[in-house]
């Protein structure tokens, strides 16, 4: 899939995953000023998809948990460029078939846990938005946010409710 953005100084993007078919209220107002929206898997029906798009662009990989026709469609793995900052998306980030340090990739954004996590490792940063709709371990519902402004980036993790 390609999603091209318009050059800007700044970006930023929604990431979520592991919603399951249930899209919570909150994300149109958390991701009501993002230039796109990167879906980690698990989305559980197209429908979630299609309310996704009214906010943003979306780009969206496929779960272990997505099944049928809508699903087939969509790449395990995607690779986006924003301005000078290479993205690997993927839902499982142990199943990334490349190797993030070799290829240059500033971050990799999975799901899959359930958990929210961002962490540095060989200069890369791991990106987990948590679970939308069925998060785990006592967590609340949750999505991110990354800030790009030229090769930096940063991590704003947000509560979702219902």
């Amino acid at each position: 899939m390609v999603i091209t953005l318009d050059p800007a100084d700044a970006y930023l993007i929604g990431v979520i995953s592991d919603t399951h078919g249930h899209l919570p209220s909150g994300v149109a107002k958390a991701f009501q000023k993002v230039d796109l929206i990167i879906h980690a898997g698990d989305i559980g029906d197209e429908t979630v998809l299609a309310k996704l798009e009214k906010i943003a662009p979306v780009l969206a990989v496929r779960g272990n948990m997505d099944y049928g026709n809508w699903a087939s469609q969509l790449a395990t793995t995607e690779i986006l460029q924003i301005g000078p900052v290479a993205l690997a998306v993927t839902h499982i980030a142990g199943r990334l078939n490349e190797d993030p340090q070799k290829a240059g990739f500033k971050a990799v954004i999975s799901g899959h846990t359930h958990r929210p996590d961002v962490y540095k490792k060989n200069g890369i940063t791991f990106i987990n938005p948590g679970s939308a709709s069925y998060p785990k371990f006592g967590q609340p519902g949750s999505a991110a946010v990354i800030h790009i402004k030229g090769a930096d980036l940063s991590v704003e993790f947000i509560r979702l409710k219902g």
